[in-house]
């Protein structure tokens, strides 16, 4: 039987932080046993086995595949139209904090085996925050991949994205005017289900909160995929495919919104929390007009397997929007254009980005009924680049489809 596991009290924080903040951790963690470095582009191709040995967790499992694309078919999120914001912990170095953060406790980058990419495992509990630029506008996404070990009862992750007075004090986000907090509850009671627990606060007087269920937060195999999405008042939270607020006046449209505070309570052996691949990007999704009007769509939405062309499930809303145009409007034909960021070989990105414009035309056509007679592709790999190459957000920005009228 599913229970719902309720958090008592907004406000109570379940330890109680002592450290001053900020404080950089700069002391190199010990490194550990069997961990493979990993180079964690974009590009690069994941390890996958019939079975994962977690190390981090020194526990293993049976590899079990993520949701289905179909799994996605009542998924409506659209991410920001530009990557201000990125972190996949490929710039620091095995063992390490990561040098554009700040905490009051202590994590490490780590990878896990037949996990693709980098992970920030806290060690300690505490409050961690990404220097992000600030202030965050009326509109932006932001999304993460959340990996747990082996929880326990009331073992809660939160993440909270506020206005603080002071963004070098952000143990305090509780007593902040304007803010949003998820709490993510992967507790394990033998029911196999997970809590999750939203609060907004538009002014000192009120408060908005729901509660719901998130038996995906129980998959030890697969990461959770969180996204949010705040426009204006308007605030969205989904884990993988599933939506589990839209509260229409979550947060005061007037909020300058300056820090993504993650908030962990325990951070025992047997209770471990992972993060990667964090994503911030601003500007509401004006997919309509800008296709119609300006005769070209630029997208960060589709995203793909590491070095290949399979698309990944939560790429279906931004999918959804781009096969509405197209049936509202039967006459359109478009171009679907693939670019890669500037990491690794230049004929193997021109490839790669060819073959993912393809199999854009192919879900469009077999996922929405699109005829393939009104859709080209091409690719133009790293050779047209829109940002910098040399920091993570700018490669996100890179990495990007677009949509061309013809």
């Amino acid at each position: 039987m599913r229970q719902l596991l309720l958090l008592i009290s907004f406000l109570v924080i379940t330890v109680v932080i002592q450290a001053q903040f900020p404080k950089k951790i700069l002391d190199k963690a010990k490194e550990k046993v069997n961990k493979k470095i990993d180079n964690a582009t974009a590009d690069k191709t994941p390890n996958t086995t019939p079975e994962t040995k977690n190390e981090e967790t020194s526990t293993t499992t049976k590899k079990e595949e993520p949701a289905s694309f179909k799994t996605y078919s009542k998924f409506d999120f659209i991410p920001g139209e530009k990557v201000i914001g990125y972190e996949d912990f490929s710039t620091g170095n095995i063992g390490d904090f990561p040098a554009a953060w700040n905490t009051n406790a202590s994590a490490e980058i780590i990878t896990v085996e037949g996990k693709p990419g980098r992970w920030l495992w806290f060690t300690k509990h505490g409050v961690f925050i990404p220097e992000f630029p600030a202030p965050f506008p009326e509109d932006f996404t932001f999304e993460f991949d959340l990996l747990h070990g082996i929880p326990i009862n009331g073992a809660g992750f939160t993440i909270c994205i506020a206005e603080l007075e002071n963004v070098n004090q952000p143990q305090y986000y509780p007593n902040s005017t304007n803010q949003f907090t998820i709490e993510l509850n992967t507790a394990n009671t033998g029911t196999e289900t997970g809590g999750t627990r939203f609060a907004g606060r538009k002014n000192s007087n009120t408060d908005i909160q729901n509660n719901s269920e998130a038996p995906m937060l129980n998959d030890h195999n697969n990461p959770a995929h969180i996204s949010i999405w705040r426009q204006k008042e308007r605030v969205r939270v989904y884990v993988n495919e599933q939506k589990i607020w839209d509260v229409p006046k979550a947060i005061s449209k007037d909020a300058k919104l300056n820090a993504i505070v993650f908030s962990v309570s325990y951070a025992e052996e047997t209770v471990k929390h992972f993060i990667g691949n964090l994503r911030l990007a601003v500007g509401a999704p004006d997919t309509r007009n800008k296709f119609l009007n300006q005769n070209k769509w630029v997208t960060h939405g589709i995203l793909f397997d590491v070095n290949s062309d399979k698309i990944k499930p939560e790429s279906y809303g931004t999918l959804k929007e781009m096969a509405g145009i197209l049936k509202e409007f039967p006459e359109l034909k478009v171009k679907i254009v693939g670019h890669t960021d500037a990491d690794g070989n230049d004929a193997a990105n021109l490839d790669l980005s060819k073959r993912r414009a393809a199999a854009v035309k192919t879900s469009l056509a077999s996922e929405f009924g699109i005829t393939e007679t009104r859709m080209e592709t091409d690719g133009k790999g790293e050779s047209e680049p829109i940002d910098k190459n040399d920091n993570p957000a700018g490669k996100a920005n890179n990495r990007r489809v677009e949509f061309i009228k013809i």
